[in-house]
């Protein structure tokens, strides 16, 4: 099978991990509209801006900062949560879980000798949570991770910076993301944008035929 990409970078929540999206956030509160609820506690996805979340995925505020201003806004709004964060969750709401499925995707194309990286807007916080769950640094090729670079998606330049990293260019390279705006995003760079649903046969399939490996 011919391959159209050498390249293909994951988004960490989502994606690698079955959890870590937006609905995971605002699946505590179902009395609520949950695009209310996203736009409160993460801000509008199709652009960077001054949000709180943004800012933390920024590196710019810690996590109790981004926490004590939503934790207002909520209130400020009435919402309530009715549904409690697991027991277990330290992180506040959910504990990471890799996707079983895409991370043998990950394995395949490394076997293959596909350039793999990673590509998260994420918090500083996080990453004693989801670092542990497998062998990122021996796995990837790079992982850009926006509380390290002061950048996030959808900004052009963190999608830049890595395919600078992977040495790649963006017409040979695809890129998946469970949020569309961040898809779009890198399409406008001429990169091939694959959209990972709840259900992430269709992108894993998409993505297999883009890298040639079945």
């Amino acid at each position: 099978m011919d391959a159209t990409v050498d390249t293909v970078i994951f988004d960490l929540g989502g994606v690698i991990m079955s959890n870590g999206g937006p609905r995971d956030f605002t699946r505590r509160y179902p009395d609520h509209d949950p695009a209310v609820v996203a736009e409160i506690v993460m801000g509008p996805h199709h652009l960077d801006t001054d949000h709180q979340w943004h800012r933390v995925e920024r590196g710019e505020i810690t996590l109790a900062e981004c926490r004590d201003i939503t934790k207002k806004m909520l209130d400020d709004a009435g919402i309530v949560a009715s549904v409690p964060p697991p027991q277990s969750s330290a992180q506040g709401g959910f504990n990471f879980a890799l996707s079983e499925p895409m991370v043998s995707l990950v394995h395949d194309l490394k076997s293959a000798g596909r350039r793999i990286g990673i590509l998260t807007n994420n918090v500083r916080e996080f990453r004693d949570f989801w670092w542990p769950l497998m062998d990122f640094d021996g796995v990837f090729d790079t992982i850009v991770d926006s509380h390290e670079v002061g950048m996030r998606k959808p900004n052009p330049e963190i999608y830049r910076l890595t395919l600078d990293r992977l040495g790649a260019r963006a017409g040979t390279t695809a890129f998946l993301d469970d949020l569309i705006a961040n898809v779009e995003a890198a399409r406008r760079l001429g990169i091939h944008g694959v959209h990972v649903g709840e259900d992430q046969t269709e992108a894993i399939a998409a993505t297999r035929d883009l890298a040639g490996i079945g």
